[in-house]
């Protein structure tokens, strides 16, 4: 089972503008074929599906609480492409066309499905499929496997980085480097202890130096370059016995039993223009009564 907490991973700014062409980058990130809801399914179903949970109970704990970050991250892409999409329309008369803004950009699908928030899509506005699960029940095809998407994943964020200096965006992708770093090395470690070959040596596949993003720099002081999390605070602390030693960087690696401390969930503006979330003021009291009553007030 999982537990929800009301936190993201970590805490967003608030951005002064918007920007609706950084968001569909972004979306890259969330829904790609390399994005988070691929990291997460392929790690959910791989600990679903895992034979010899008890045999093997390191490698299971390892995939099980990467797993329960990823949960994590795929609400972290999305809040911060909700936080991309800030003040680009305005409200209005309908016949003035108060969306006018969002006809140009690069995913209209953003202004007419989703109220200017996230989509389980790409940065072309493909939707998300199960065909990008792995899950082979082969431990150390798996392992292989789950090391190459971590790769995939981090090229991905290189790249969008790259592409836009929109400070929500930015924020987020510097953790994403950071804690997806984090993945491709506890991989690489568990496949050596699997098959005795250090994979470690194959690093940089891409490049894991984080220093050259300045957005990474504050989660590296905070030590999320060298934690991982178990996610639980009592199951899954074998992963110990893979999440140890030194690490590339040159820090030692560190199990914390438990979840980061995170920050806030933003909560979105109304979008009246958006008919989001088409609750007036009038509407919200005779909610609020019926709360009341149903509450016994």
């Amino acid at each position: 089972m999982f537990t929800r907490i009301n936190r993201l991973a970590i805490e967003l700014p608030e951005p002064e503008y918007g920007d609706a062409n950084a968001a569909a980058a972004v979306q890259e990130l969330l829904g790609g074929r390399f994005g988070e809801m691929s990291t997460l399914n392929n790690y959910l179903y791989q600990s679903f599906n895992f034979r010899g949970k008890r045999k093997l109970k390191p490698f299971y704990d390892l995939v099980a609480s990467i797993t329960a970050e990823e949960v994590g991250h795929v609400e972290l892409v999305s809040n911060a492409i909700n936080l991309c999409m800030k003040g680009i329309t305005r409200p209005g008369d309908p016949d003035t066309t108060p969306l006018a803004n969002g006809l140009n950009k690069r995913n209209t699908y953003h202004f007419i499905a989703s109220a200017q928030t996230a989509l389980p899509g790409d940065s072309m506005g493909k939707s998300w499929t199960g065909d990008y699960v792995f899950t082979s029940g082969n431990l150390v095809l798996d392992l292989l496997h789950n090391f190459f998407l971590e790769c995939g994943a981090r090229t991905h964020k290189m790249r969008v980085y790259q592409m836009t200096d929109h400070p929500t965006a930015r924020a987020m992708i510097g953790y994403l480097l950071v804690r997806g770093g984090v993945h491709v090395v506890a991989y690489a470690k568990a496949l050596e202890i699997a098959t005795g070959v250090d994979l470690t040596k194959m690093l940089p596949v891409p490049d894991l130096d984080n220093e050259q993003f300045d957005a990474t720099h504050p989660y590296i002081a905070m030590g999320l370059n060298r934690k991982l999390f178990t996610f639980s605070y009592q199951d899954y602390q074998d992963i110990a016995m893979i999440w140890r030693g030194p690490l590339p960087d040159g820090s030692t690696a560190e199990v914390i039993q438990g979840v980061p401390d995170g920050g806030p969930v933003p909560d979105l503006d109304e979008l009246p223009e958006e008919f989001a979330p088409g609750v007036s003021r009038e509407d919200f009291l005779e909610i609020a009564k019926r709360l009341q009553r149903s509450a016994g007030l």
